[in-house]
């Protein structure tokens, strides 16, 4: 005599159906999301809460509130607003700060794929070109920063002297003094100090690419230039999208360089907007500055939008 199987009873299978749904997932998930979600929450939410709750509010220069009643958007379009203060370039400096980001991240793009190319490639001394390429980015941004500032002093500058030295320049000339020539050698700083972990991210990216589908192009009679635009780049499209991206936030707050090669105190055209709002912070208070914060992250949030939709770096290769 053959015994049948016992089948669960309905409160079994419901229990079971229970567990294996998204909801009960995300249930037993949660104590170990628990402290990253708390993390955020006061690092991140509630900062940018604050952010935009002190825009509403008019302070002074020294963060004193001075009335309680919310001023509506006079801190963003008032007479005294981050967008409408007078004496302040705002069109000019926010040309500047599209220039900076487009251009550092670009620019940064550009030399990291020929520099991740010719690392991917075997040869003496790899290693060690390898270790070198990475200092910029593990020394300090502020150290960095300040060796091009005194470098390029005017009567004693290093670099100013070895511009002179070698016929490229006739005379010193006071770099950072100058709010125009100050940020386009902050550009300079910026793409300097971002190469390093472009150039990185991308290598991975090379690495990880078998080595057969190269293969299969070359016995199909793809040269090299044809291999690399229709194979390699595309698949190094989500290396170079998270690279890209990460720049594109750092480069929003490469503050330091900025504040350190700029010497030309007040408002002028040498400003992007995240320099500008500390000159709002100390001028006018928290409230200007926070508006400016927002609006400043606002288009920090367009610009990756833009990139988004442009490059499309989640789109599947064929």
């Amino acid at each position: 005599m053959t015994s049948r199987p016992t089948e669960p009873s309905a409160g079994v299978s419901r229990r079971r159906r229970r567990r294996q749904s998204p909801g009960w997932a995300a249930l037993t998930a949660m104590p170990w999301l628990l402290p990253t979600l708390i993390l955020i929450a006061g690092v991140v939410l509630y900062p940018a809460g604050l952010m935009v709750y002190t825009s509403f509010f008019r302070y002074n220069n020294r963060g004193i509130l001075r009335d309680e009643n919310p001023i509506g958007l006079d801190n963003y379009i008032g007479t005294a607003g981050a967008l409408t203060f007078p004496g302040v370039p705002v069109s000019r400096i926010l040309l500047n700060t599209v220039v900076w980001v487009v251009v550092v991240v670009f620019v940064t793009v550009l030399l990291s794929l020929a520099l991740a190319q010719f690392l991917n490639l075997e040869f003496r001394g790899r290693k060690a070109l390898r270790l070198f390429i990475i200092l910029p980015w593990a020394s300090s941004v502020v150290m960095t920063a300040t060796v091009f500032r005194y470098g390029l002093q005017e009567n004693v500058g290093l670099f100013n002297r070895l511009l002179v030295d070698t016929g490229i320049l006739e005379r010193a000339q006071a770099w950072t003094k100058d709010p125009t020539s100050a940020f386009w050698v902050a550009v300079f700083v910026a793409i300097y100090v971002s190469l390093p972990f472009t150039t990185y991210t991308i290598l991975a990216g090379l690495q990880a690419i078998p080595a057969d589908v190269r293969e299969a192009a070359h016995v199909d009679g793809a040269d090299g230039l044809r291999r690399y635009w229709h194979i390699v780049l595309p698949l190094l499209k989500p290396a170079i999208a998270v690279a890209a991206l990460i720049n594109i936030i750092n480069v929003f707050n490469s503050l330091p360089i900025l504040r350190l090669l700029q010497e030309t105190p007040g408002y002028h055209t040498g400003h992007i907007t995240t320099t500008l709002m500390f000159e709002y912070q100390r001028a006018l208070g928290p409230g200007v500055s926070s508006a400016l914060s927002v609006l400043n992250f606002i288009f920090c949030l367009v610009i990756i939008a833009i990139y988004l939709i442009v490059v499309q770096p989640t789109k599947e290769v064929d």
